[in-house]
């Protein structure tokens, strides 16, 4: 096993962590004005950049945000969406469309289902 050299031993000191979180504050009132400034949606993704830095130095704020998402799924879902790689939300949208697709062949061949009209 390898020692951590020195830059990530300094990441992970403890003055760098608190700075990391007070920049991490600071950026959502950037992102506020930046938001009021801009016509493109660029505060979104400095307050998300924000978030990123708090949830990542603070164990207080990951345990705030994960009793906040199980009480808001519907906010949770948003959030994995959006931290979602391309490639795998293309892969949960295939799934969800295969699951569709056979969730309505089924339903059609289901004997207990009423008779679609015929065009």
């Amino acid at each position: 096993m390898s020692r951590p050299g020195f830059l990530a031993v300094l990441v992970r000191s403890e003055p760098v962590r608190v700075f990391q979180i007070m920049l991490g504050a600071l950026l959502f009132p950037v992102a506020f004005i930046i938001g009021l400034v801009s016509p493109a949606p660029i505060g979104i993704v400095v307050a998300g950049a924000g978030a990123a830095l708090i949830f990542r130095n603070s164990r207080w704020a990951r345990r705030r945000y994960i009793v906040y998402s199980r009480r808001h799924p519907r906010v949770r879902r948003a959030v994995d969406i959006g931290l979602m790689r391309g490639r795998k939300r293309r892969k949960r949208a295939l799934m969800a469309g295969k699951v569709m697709a056979d969730s309505l062949t089924k339903r059609a061949t289901d004997p207990t289902s009423p008779p679609m009209p015929q065009a």
